[in-house]
């Protein structure tokens, strides 16, 4: 029996040095006209250790497809085989756009060329439509969730693939990755370098060396990387694979892997940022235990072989400017994938996959302190320690522990592992490392310290520790000593592997619990009653312009007009608190408070504003607004500017047409409401100069009404065009329109709920802007400070008309807590100079804000005033082309970095930008440099 020769193929060990192909374009154009036949224009691409070119019909902007012309030392079975990986995919896995090879007239693009640097393969693939990932701009959890699905649609459509050609041997194979290391180190003439190579690749081998003859082999792609998955054109996510050059038979969870890998040198990724392409991968391919435990030991290698590999090829191929951009990202993604302890992201990444956790490791020892009296201080979010803003003072935690001990405390401990906000004393720009991994400890007498707590304190010199002294103690795991803060799943992660530094000292702390309240709220809450984002944090505390979640993380709140003096003021929380000690009770009883709440409220209003109503909310204060309308004027009909929001009441909802809040606003509208034109200087009808025909406009559907023996009982509008982002009005129009409605008898009436109190900083009052007086104000958000407040203040003349429908009462509104909350908003806002903070620090956002559009093409334009401002996002600023998609990925990466924002508009595609009253420039200085960041490396 003759045996058959098994197929050549390229062995990485038997020529180390692949220097890449480097025709010219003249000689390309030349052997391709000669065997593909036409004429062609040429665009070089980049490759490792191929020649790439993308190649056009002479004189076209349309590509014919990718030239790849393969490095001399891969055998022709071998890009047979890439071919036929290729085709397999796209055959199994359809929903993945997959490149072919092209077919020219002479057939299918593909042969040898005989060229100047010997014989060489070239091959015409498709060009597939759409933009790749490359460079180190942000990869958001979309997409490098859809990375991970890629990779396993990869990984299932090759799962029964062969070809002789797959036993081949590249340096890129994670089965030889170690070898590689070994032959390249020694090559590395950077000390620095070696010696973070081989610390890196010494834990992963010894990691990876239980389980690595027991993980699952087949054919893969083995470069679904970032530079190889392509997003098609206008998708935010990737659905498409090219480059097969990799393809072999390797271990199946060297395919996440590598994906793993390419994610980690993107701005802000973690390896935690890969946890979504794991998930998705293992949806699909089910990864085992030895997979797990391989994954990141896998991926330390992979980033060592792309640090070792991309710098040789530079040394042996200088001009190979590919390889050379790629050295900083190849050194981020080793840093990355070594910058947590093997078993720690091991564990957190099981975590992630809900897979069952391990026991904590248990101390086994004696307590290494006699505690006597022990007190444990509760530093989280939610203690009474951080009331008033005392969690930014240094000192609390110290002088919380000093009052134990004068108590009669032995020892006063503050737990590891639960969040700890006490003592945050520089809490902007926020980040998530926020859960603490060490035991604080205060002694009242001096002790002996033997070795295990001198282990843990990590103060080897120490033999006594000495009395009325913070310590901190974390248990190091191996040669790794956890950082003093993480995140809540690096710290679970921490805790499993390395076990609780208190059990050292006899005071573990108390497991953790998951945390299922989201999935509460979705359970008892009507699912059209939303929340912020897709996936909130939990927020327990605010103070001022920072809001704070249960993991003791820090936000710059840049969106809540409803805290308007700040969250938690003391002196808004003490009036409500003392009036909740003497009363609180139906508004219908005769108490102080109330008179006193209205006299204040009406001495901010014009001349004339006497007569006031207390309600509970926005919607009810134009509900109410819009009835003493109708019932001073006998009238049924209301007059409404179009894209406005009023409330979710049965007549604020009437004169509601903005279709980001109800898609069917304006084919829903009753009879009854009639709408003008919104007066949209930016993207209206009328724009820029010619905004002044919108009040004429306006005057004309007044005048037609009138004629038509229905005149309106009343225009309602916002003053300032709030809902659209803080669109001023155009000058002069409430002027006109006011007019046109009171000649006919009508009311005006000026919906504040947003614009208000001073948040203009020009002005009190947005109507002030336009220099024009209502008839009717409608107010609530700021002047409860978050309670839940509104009132509607008139003459009495129109007040008294309301006795025509009945009567009027709120149980709640204007209660005395209500009454004693208003006033003192009113107390802050005055005595503490909010409006004046709000026309300079507002002013010195919008000026930073307006720099900024000088910088990022998407910035259409920014609104506003004060600290009511909006940034517009468009495609393009001449046919203002809503940026929608682009607005919630912004205000989702915004939140990563630590500040909260929502989108506003009919489009959704404005930043509404009204943070509390009291926010510093400092504040909005973060803000500014976090958007700056965020346009500068994608979103």
């Amino acid at each position: 029996m003759t045996d058959i020769a098994p197929t050549p193929v390229f062995d990485y060990f038997s020529q180390v040095d692949l220097p890449t192909p480097t025709l010219s374009d003249d000689e390309v154009q030349r052997l391709f006209a000669d065997t593909f036949g036409g004429e062609i224009d040429v665009q070089a691409l980049g490759s490792q250790q191929d020649q790439n070119f993308r190649v056009f019909a002479r004189g076209s902007a349309e590509p014919l497809g990718v030239l790849k012309l393969s490095n001399p030392v891969f055998s022709e079975a071998e890009i047979e085989m890439q071919d036929a990986a290729a085709a397999r995919v796209a055959e199994r896995s359809p929903q993945v756009r997959i490149p072919r090879i092209v077919v020219g007239p002479r057939g299918a693009m593909s042969t040898w060329w005989e060229s100047s640097q010997g014989r060489i393969h070239a091959r015409v693939i498709e060009n597939i439509a759409g933009r790749t990932l490359m460079g180190s701009g942000y990869l958001s959890p979309a997409t490098v969730e859809n990375m991970g699905a890629l990779s396993a649609a990869v990984s299932l459509s090759l799962a029964d693939f062969t070809h002789p050609a797959s036993v081949r041997v590249l340096q890129w194979d994670l089965r030889h990755a170690e070898r590689v290391i070994d032959t390249l180190l020694p090559l590395e003439p950077d000390a620095g370098v070696r010696a973070i190579v081989q610390r890196a690749a010494d834990a992963a081998r010894a990691a990876l060396a239980p389980v690595r003859d027991r993980l699952p082999v087949q054919a893969g792609h083995f470069d679904v990387t970032d530079d190889n998955v392509l997003c098609a054109p206008g998708a935010a996510v990737p659905d498409a694979v090219i480059d097969f050059g990799d393809v072999c038979a390797s271990w199946r969870v060297g395919e996440i892997a590598v994906t793993v890998s390419s994610v980690l040198h993107h701005d802000d990724a973690t390896p935690e940022t890969a946890f979504p392409a794991i998930r998705a991968f293992d949806q699909v391919r089910d990864l085992t235990d030895d997979e797990l435990t391989a994954l990141w030991p896998l991926v330390i290698l992979r980033g060592a072989v792309l640090v070792l590999s991309g710098r040789a090829q530079v040394r042996l191929d200088d001009e190979n400017e590919y390889a050379s951009v790629a050295l900083d990202r190849e050194f981020r993604i080793l840093e990355q994938a070594a910058s947590v302890p093997i078993p720690v992201i091991t564990a957190a990444t099981r975590a992630a996959l809900g897979r069952s956790r391990s026991e904590e490791p248990a101390w086994t020892g004696a307590p290494v302190l006699s505690l006597g009296r022990h007190v444990e201080l509760d530093a989280a979010t939610e203690s009474p320690l951080n009331d008033e803003g005392a969690w930014l003072d240094a000192s609390t935690l110290d002088d919380a522990a000093m009052a134990a001990i004068d108590a009669g405390a032995d020892v006063v401990t503050v737990p590891a592992w639960r969040a700890r906000l006490t003592g945050t004393t520089d809490p902007l720009p926020s980040t998530p490392e926020t859960v603490p991994t060490d035991v604080l400890v205060w002694l009242a007498a001096p002790a002996d310290a033997d070795d295990a707590l001198v282990w843990t304190v990590g103060a080897e010199s120490v033999t006594t520790l000495p009395a009325r002294t913070r310590l901190s103690a974390r248990r190091p795991l191996d040669a790794h000593v956890p950082p003093r803060r993480t995140t809540r799943a690096l710290a679970d992660a921490w805790r499993e592997v390395a076990g609780d530094p208190g059990a050292v000292i006899g005071v573990p702390a108390a497991a953790p619990t998951p945390d299922d309240l989201l999935d509460r709220r979705h359970e008892v809450l009507a699912e059209v009653q939303e929340h912020y984002y897709a996936a909130p944090p939990r927020i327990e505390r605010g103070w001022r312009e920072h809001l704070v979640d249960v993991d003791g993380r820090v936000y710059l709140d840049m969106v809540n007009n409803v805290a308007s003096v700040g969250h938690a003021h003391p002196r808004v929380v003490e009036a409500g608190s003392r009036q909740m000690h003497l009363l609180n009770t139906n508004s219908r009883f005769h108490y102080r408070a109330i008179t006193d709440f209205a006299d204040r409220i009406a001495a901010t209003l014009p001349d004339g504003f006497d007569t006031v109503f207390f309600v509970n909310s926005g919607s009810e204060a134009t509900d109410l607004a819009i009835r003493l309308a109708m019932a001073a004027t006998g009238r049924p009909d209301i007059v409404a500017m179009r894209e406005a929001y009023h409330g979710w009441t049965y007549a604020s909802d009437a004169v509601s047409t903005s279709i980001a809040d109800n898609p069917n606003a304006l084919s829903t509208r009753p009879a009854w409401v009639h709408t003008v034109d919104a007066a949209n200087s930016y993207r209206g009808k009328y724009r820029g100069a010619d905004a002044v025909k919108y009040a004429p406009e306006a005057v004309a559907v007044i005048d037609e009404l009138a004629a038509s023996g229905r005149p309106p009982a009343g225009m309602i509008a916002e003053t300032y065009f709030g809902n659209a982002g803080g669109v001023a009005l155009p000058d002069g129009y409430l002027t006109e329109v006011y007019a046109a409605i009171r000649r006919h008898g009508g009311l005006a009436i000026a919906d504040e709920v947003q614009v208000g109190y001073g948040r203009l900083g020009e002005w009190f009052w947005g109507f002030e802007q336009q220099g024009a007086v209502p008839d009717i104000v409608a107010v609530a958000k700021s002047i409860g400070g978050g309670h839940p407040l509104g009132a509607v203040i008139t003459r009495r003349e129109v007040a008294d008309r309301y006795r025509t429908q009945g009567y009027f009462f709120s149980s709640t509104g204007g209660s005395p807590v209500s009454s004693a909350i208003g006033m003192a908003v009113l107390d802050v806002i005055e005595q503490e100079g909010l409006q004046e903070n709000a026309r300079v620090v507002g002013g010195h956002l919008k000026r930073r804000l307006e720099k900024l559009g000088e910088k990022h093409d998407l910035i259409g334009t920014v609104h506003g005033s004060g600290l009511y401002l909006g940034v517009e996002f468009v495609r393009d600023r001449e046919t203002l082309e809503p940026a929608t998609a682009e607005t919630a990925a912004i205000c989702d990466r915004l939140l990563e970095r630590g500040v909260i924002m929502q989108p506003t508009g009919d489009f959704q595609n404005v930043l509404k930008i009204k943070p509390p009253l009291v926010v510093t420039q400092a504040s909005v200085d973060v803000f500014v440099d976090a958007l700056d960041h965020v346009l500068t490396t994608g979103f």
